[in-house]
């Protein structure tokens, strides 16, 4: 097997904070709840995912694509859970990878109460250095809408470096 590693690979990982996961069969419902708190900020920047998850039960079949495309090595989605309360209060994921190169693009979300804590950052800094250690990256890449700032801070922080504006 060319990526015999990946049989290995940590599914859970811990922040001083945080708890992040791969995803579980039966969390739609948390899911839908996070999604519910903060869907104004949802829609504004994953507006496709917040058409997408409109019920429990979508949320539901949401998550379980997550974890089929987890376990055939397409795509790596955590929630990222508050070690103190056990609430789910975003999720982080590594999609669109390209074992040929091999690079993935990170996408994140932290619930509103969450945001501008550094909670994130903690959990992209793991994110590097699983994407990196374990899963044997050469490259991540981070995407953000050009006028959503905290998200670009985030990643110079984390140690991205600005590469170019996509445009249309």
């Amino acid at each position: 097997m060319k990526n015999a590693h990946l049989l290995d690979i940590e599914t859970a990982l811990l922040t001083n904070r945080t708890v992040f996961r791969r995803l579980r069969e039966g969390e739609g419902a948390a899911f839908y709840k996070l999604f519910q708190e903060n869907h104004v900020r949802l829609k504004d920047y994953f507006w496709a995912l917040a058409a997408e998850v409109n019920s429990e039960a979508a949320c539901e079949a949401w998550v379980r694509r997550k974890l089929a495309a987890w376990l055939t090595n397409e795509a790596y989605f955590f929630g990222v859970w508050d070690k103190d309360t056990a609430n789910l209060i975003g999720f982080i994921t590594l999609e669109n990878v390209d074992w040929s190169l091999p690079r993935a693009e990170v996408q994140f979300f932290i619930g509103k109460k969450y945001a501008k804590k550094g909670i994130m950052t903690e959990v992209l800094n793991k994110l590097i250095e699983f994407s990196f250690e374990q899963l044997k990256l050469q490259k991540l890449a981070l995407r953000t809408a050009m006028e959503y700032y905290p998200p670009q801070r985030l990643a110079r922080k984390c140690g991205f470096n600005r590469e170019g504006d996509l445009r249309a």
